[in-house]
């Protein structure tokens, strides 16, 4: 099949583009290379699929231009399109709330536009626990009320969600929602916690922890995100939204106990105030993703933290 992945010289991008690669498909990945963080870093995950020698092509295009977008599609007649280009994080998006909502919302609209005049069928869209803003249940299902969100960044994936349901209404496209919970692994973006803890800790610097540390995510390994993304692009849902996580709860204190550990090294601890938009926990209920996708995460954070770190000395030793 002819699969365009956008985003697809980020982290998650990158890995769902080498997966399609080593299944025998072609792979189209559009991505803008933005400045969000050093370019130099998604330059380097496209020459990584470069090297793998498979029917692999980059386009560097910007999804809120429309018609660059129409170019991309005009150009190949794509089976499927696996969209995770995006603005992300939540602390960032308060900062410029504007960008986000162009990025997320206006880019993804071009991108199913583009789709449903080339008649691309089936897209699966990278969305996040986001949504859920501060859930009083726990863990968070997929039949769980989501209209109230706490950051711009989750108002943004939030449309997104919104636009797939239409994009399937209107025009029967099939469409999947797969709701992201804190990703992490080789290729991890420098901003995200666990790789900027652990440069931290590297260089003897402050930790920055807000609140007391019992803040706890659903951290989720790459290689498990990727399963389900890839189980998503298998058959037809017609729309359908799945929770992508691990379904284990780590408190941000454990997380940096795991990471001393793998790096041989304490941590300098700098305690500030929570942060407005940030939630204090995130916990992925699964059973429907394993019901319908098969989907079943393999890599507990106990396995996974070693992983990275060791992904991490060597990306920084090169």
């Amino acid at each position: 099949m002819n699969f365009l992945v956008t985003g697809g010289a980020g982290f998650i991008g990158s890995h769902v583009c080498e997966r399609l690669l080593q299944m025998g498909h072609a792979v189209w990945a559009l991505d803008d290379l933005n400045s969000f963080y050093s370019p130099a870093i998604k330059q380097q995950n496209v020459r990584v699929l470069q090297t793998l020698a498979k029917p692999f092509t980059f386009v560097q295009g910007d999804i809120t231009d429309r018609s660059a977008v129409d170019e991309v599609f005009s150009e190949t007649q794509f089976d499927q399109m696996i969209h995770l280009a995006a603005r992300a994080g939540v602390r960032p998006s308060l900062a410029d709330p504007a960008i986000y909502q162009r990025v997320n919302v206006e880019g993804t609209v071009n991108l199913l536009e583009a789709a449903r005049n080339r008649s691309v069928k089936k897209v699966t869209i990278g969305s996040s626990s986001s949504v859920y803003g501060v859930n009083s249940k726990v863990p968070f299902s997929e039949e769980d009320p989501i209209l109230a969100p706490i950051s711009p960044y989750a108002a943004s994936k939030l449309a997104c969600e919104a636009l797939g349901h239409v994009y399937h209404h209107i025009y029967k496209m099939d469409v999947v929602m797969l709701r992201f919970f804190t990703v992490y692994g080789p290729r991890q973006r420098p901003d995200l916690a666990i790789h900027k803890f652990a440069q931290l800790i590297s260089a003897g610097k402050p930790v920055p922890v807000f609140g007391d540390g019992s803040t706890a995510r659903d951290y989720t390994y790459v290689s498990d995100t990727v399963d389900g993304i890839i189980a998503a692009t298998q058959k037809e849902f017609r729309y359908e939204v799945f929770n992508l996580g691990e379904s284990q709860t780590v408190k941000l204190s454990y997380l940096i106990e795991l990471l001393e550990k793998a790096l041989g090294k304490k941590a300098v601890i700098d305690r500030q105030p929570l942060q407005p938009g940030d939630v204090p926990i995130t916990f992925a209920n699964i059973d429907k993703a394993r019901r319908m996708l098969g989907y079943n995460p393999r890599v507990p954070i106990e396995q996974g933290i070693p992983k990275f770190v060791e992904w991490f000395l060597a990306a920084n030793k090169a």
